[in-house]
């Protein structure tokens, strides 16, 4: 397409004006409005065709050329406005501002909004259960700032962060559905693979113009208050992010009224690949099945389901926040405030979006019906949360409030059951506006006026053909037969001619007729005039309203926390002083609910004295399951939740992390092993004496003695580091660092063989396991029984060969198999038991037998 000036003036002058306004817009889609279509041109239409898979045409020709073209409706663009928002693309909505009837070539157009997946707030584009963030990002080498706004409820808040393993961490956390960056940003960096970046111009980010933007939209002068003025990166960054709403919103933003700073020492950090392995909202295919939010939100309200998933992805260390929300659980379960509550939470609905689309003018009228209802049970609720004499539950009825003015006046307002749009109108009740009122009065009672005059003028006339109609062509007429026509009184004034009819107007019909659709359209400017002066009615008390709304949202997570913990048989954990990790039949909140049989529960025990546990034991016997289950105990707890076990108590932790499965990084050039490595790096550059570490199997994808050297050295760090660890290992010989280091010990998860097949106990015993299964395992999967019977030959071989090399260089170790690890094999029982013996306190009679019995064990 060209765009220079010489060439566009070849073009019609639509198509001049399409080109003048596409050169504004060249990174987003233009829906460039005619009449009752949404009309793509050029390469708009080749891409929408394809994206959104509808017809590509060709309309006529401008400078010579075919111009392409693709249209949707405009009545039914939502859906397809969805479609491209998911794709990650960027339409820019180009409405028709002035009057056909009156403009002197092309009718007057201008952009009214941008939709981007980041500032998108229509109902119909959103997943009401989960939010969408707008974030920019600014950095340097090692330190970064990340500012993040949802458009859709107005919280806005910003960070300053180091390294790239936290910032990507935060990413994730977060998800943003769309991320700027400035344009000289560096290429090829992990932050190019993310969906929806936006490139900017730099000078958006300036810090000194986004602090002057920041303190004019909040009224302040300066960011004192906020918590946050004297970071640099972070301010650029929400500034950038600021101007980016304001550009594609085209208009006021007054429910963005703070931002605030997140800190890394407020919340248990979970970097990216914990949060993946824990499935805390997505599971590993990417769907919200079988995750911990999936077993936890039973919400009354999306905008309640939202805030959980904040909770969960961003765990808190502030002790008082999180005893006071679980007292209020305790408090609702005790008296059973939450089966009340939830009927009364559901009829309000997701008022926190709603008000920011009255924030944004953009609020429907079934928007402020919803609204109206929810405000109604207000004191219903309030009468409800008087009874709960708990401190943080009083503080939100507090905040809740009660809205009489505003209730009442979207009661009178507003019809029970509006339409969906303003558009055509009848959304303000009758009784509401006078004004309103006579003018409606005047369009209802055409109808009767016209039977009226009808029957008036075919008595007055004589003329039995007469007949009074309307179109909306040529408004009202007196219709005669062509036979009649002639009879017509003098006063008749023609109008139209039809084949087989003449039709006339009168100096009364055209009084009526300029009367009655002057009315129309003038009933139709008031009731809009009024729904504007409603919108504008409800932004005065809009931060209280917001406030109202967040109180809600808290009150609805607590409630169907409470509801979890009585329905689940959660208990409530306790927060220690010193350095504790305490479970008493923990359970796995997510595996318990998809087993047909009952879950077999067991015990964690970490304190000064013991910091790490060596787990043991064979695939399939639940080692990954106890390890994940101990995180999201530990995570639950730092929600101020309830969890599943029987008892808990523990200490502050400041991060989790978590090293299990495998996956690999093809696009980033990461084998598996390199992505295994990765993650261990970042675990022990990263970990402390009050973290929580899971590990499995370290090592296992490279040669045996490599990966168990790692291993061995990457446990031996974490006891070093005195962090909180569960090391699942296949590697028998990690066992002995309970030998060396008092802070770890052994425990393993039992099976047991009968008739030849493997029966899993999935219960956590001290100690460390006596066999592997390897081979069970593998029949269990399914592996031919010729494979098997050839594999115990096989191994039958190496641990012969394994026990002679040992034997012959290290007498001692005979009872190590060097190559153990790689078939899963351990010591032989008869070898323990022998190391066991003491001969001395053996009778010649019981030594004896013991020979016997030996001998018969091995056959």
């Amino acid at each position: 397409m060209k765009n220079d000036k010489a060439a566009q003036s070849q073009h019609t002058p639509m198509m001049q004006q399409y080109l003048t306004i596409k050169r504004e817009h060249p990174d987003q889609l233009l829906f460039y409005r005619m009449g009752d279509f949404y009309e793509l041109f050029y390469d708009d239409a080749k891409k929408a065709s394809r994206l959104l898979d509808i017809t590509l045409t060709a309309r006529g020709q401008s400078a010579g050329q075919p111009i392409p073209m693709a249209g949707i409706p405009f009545h039914s663009a939502e859906g397809y406005l969805a479609k491209l928002v998911k794709l990650g693309e960027s339409v820019a909505i180009c409405e028709q501002i002035g009057d056909p009837a009156t403009s002197k070539g092309p009718v007057e157009r201008q952009v009214v909004r941008i939709i981007t997946p980041g500032t998108v707030s229509d109902e119909a584009l959103l997943d009401e259960r989960r939010d969408n963030l707008l974030a920019a990002l600014l950095g340097g080498e090692r330190l970064f700032g990340l500012a993040t706004l949802d458009i859709n409820s107005g919280r806005f808040s910003v960070m300053e962060l180091s390294g790239w393993e936290a910032l990507l961490g935060e990413l994730e956390r977060l998800a943003p559905a769309e991320l700027l960056i400035p344009d000289d940003w560096e290429r090829d960096t992990p932050i190019e693979r993310r969906r929806a970046v936006r490139r900017r111009a730099p000078w958006e980010f300036e810090r000194d113009s986004a602090f002057k933007a920041l303190t004019r939209q909040f009224g302040t002068q300066d960011l004192i208050g906020f918590g946050c003025q004297d970071l640099t990166l972070g301010i650029a960054a929400a500034g950038a992010l600021l101007g980016y709403a304001r550009e594609t919103q085209r208009t006021a933003l007054p429910h963005i009224r703070s931002i605030s700073q997140e800190r890394f020492e407020d919340s248990v950090v979970i970097d990216g690949a914990s949060r993946r392995n824990l499935e805390i909202d997505s599971n590993l295919g990417g769907g919200r099945e079988n995750t911990l939010l999936d077993v936890l939100d039973h919400t009354a309200t999306a905008m309640g389901s939202r805030l959980l998933c904040r909770w969960l992805n961003r765990p808190l260390r502030d002790l008082q926040v999180l005893r006071g929300r679980q007292d209020s659980i305790r408090c609702l379960l005790e008296q059973h405030a939450h089966e009340e509550l939830k009927p009364m939470l559901k009829g309000i609905g997701d008022i926190e979006r709603i008000l920011a689309r009255v924030a944004l003018r953009s609020a429907r009228p079934r928007d402020l019906a919803r609204l109206r209802d929810a405000l109604a049970l207000l004191p219903e609720l309030q009468q409800q949360l008087t009874s709960l004499q708990q401190a943080h539950l009083q503080q939100l009825a507090s905040q809740i409030g009660c809205w009489p003015e505003q209730a009442e006046l979207l009661a009178r307002a507003v019809i029970d059951n509006p339409p969906a749009v303003i558009r055509d109108g009848g959304v303000i009740r009758e009784g509401y506006d006078a004004e309103l009122d006579e003018l409606q009065n005047i369009s209802e009672n055409a109808g009767q006026y016209l039977i009226d005059l009808e029957q008036r003028e075919r008595e007055r006339s004589g003329l039995s053909t007469l007949k009074v109609g309307y179109n909306r062509v040529h408004g009202y007429y007196i219709e005669l037969s062509r036979g009649q026509a002639e009879q017509a009184p003098a006063d008749y004034i023609r109008r139209q001619t039809l084949k087989g009819a003449e039709r006339f107007i009168t100096p009364e019909l055209k009084a009526f007729e300029d009367k009655a659709l002057s009315a129309r359209s003038r009933a139709l400017a008031r009731e809009k005039q009024l729904y504007d002066e409603l919108l504008e009615a409800l932004n005065q008390p809009l931060a209280g309203l917001q406030d109202s709304a967040a109180a809600l949202a808290e009150l609805d997570v607590l409630g169907n926390l409470a509801e979890r913990a009585s329905s689940l048989d959660y208990c409530c954990p306790r927060f220690v002083e010193g350095s504790q990790l305490l479970i008493e039949d923990g359970r796995h909140p997510v595996v318990e609910q998809v087993l047909d049989t009952p879950f077999v529960a067991n015990d964690v025990s970490l304190d000064d004295d013991t910091r790490m546990l060596v787990i043991t034991g064979p695939n399939m016997g639940g080692k990954s399951t106890y390890m994940r289950q101990t995180a999201l105990i530990v995570l639950l707890a730092h929600i101020g939740s309830f969890v599943p076990a029987r008892r808990v108590e523990l200490s502050c932790v400041d991060r989790i992390f978590t090293r299990i499965g495998s996956s690999d990084d093809l696009a980033g050039g990461r084998s598996t092993f390199m992505v295994e490595m990765s993650e261990t790096a970042n675990i022990l550059n990263n970990a402390s004496s009050a973290s929580l570490v899971l590990m499995d199997e370290v090592g296992r994808g490279t040669s045996t003695f490599d990966g168990l050297s790692l291993a061995w050295a990457a446990a031996e760090h974490l006891a070093r580091l005195r962090a909180f660890s569960l090391f699942a290992t296949h590697y028998f010989e990690l066992t002995s660092l309970a030998d060396s280091d008092q802070g770890v010990a052994n425990v393993h998860l039992n099976a047991t063989e009968h008739n030849e097949r493997i029966v899993f106990l999935h219960k956590v015993q001290p100690g460390p396991a006596s066999q592997s299964y390897g081979l069970q395992v593998a029949q269990l999967a399914g592996v031919p029984a010729p494979v098997i019977a050839r594999a115990r030959e096989h191994l039958h071989q190496l641990e012969q060969q394994s026990l002679q090399q040992s034997a012959s260089s290290h007498p001692q170790a005979a009872s190590q198999p060097l190559q153990s690890d790689l078939f899963a094999s351990t010591p032989h029982p008869l070898i323990e038991a022998l190391e066991r013996l003491q001969p001395d306190d053996l009778s010649p009679r019981q030594a004896l037998e013991l020979l016997y019995r030996w001998k018969g064990e091995l056959h």
